[in-house]
């Protein structure tokens, strides 16, 4: 369960990445109008990525396939 979740947060983030390249990536031309649908596209990618990591936690813990630990006590 735990692999799911890092690589669900790898996409996350490596979506955000690739968004910030985008971003920075200095192009001319052609390119230049090609710049602002791909940023946006990776970063509807994240939310995307991000909706269904919460919906699967969400669902793994009415499946009971995990459980809330709380945090700890001192005693």
């Amino acid at each position: 369960m735990k692999t799911i979740f890092l690589f669900a947060f790898i996409g996350i983030l490596g979506a955000l990445g690739a968004a910030g390249l985008f971003m920075l990536k200095n192009s001319s031309g052609a390119d230049k109008s090609q710049r602002g649908p791909k940023m946006a596209r990776a970063l509807a990618l994240r939310v995307g990525l991000s909706v269904a990591l919460f919906v699967f936690i969400l669902f793994s813990y009415w499946m009971g396939w995990i459980e809330p630990t709380g945090l700890p006590l001192r005693p």
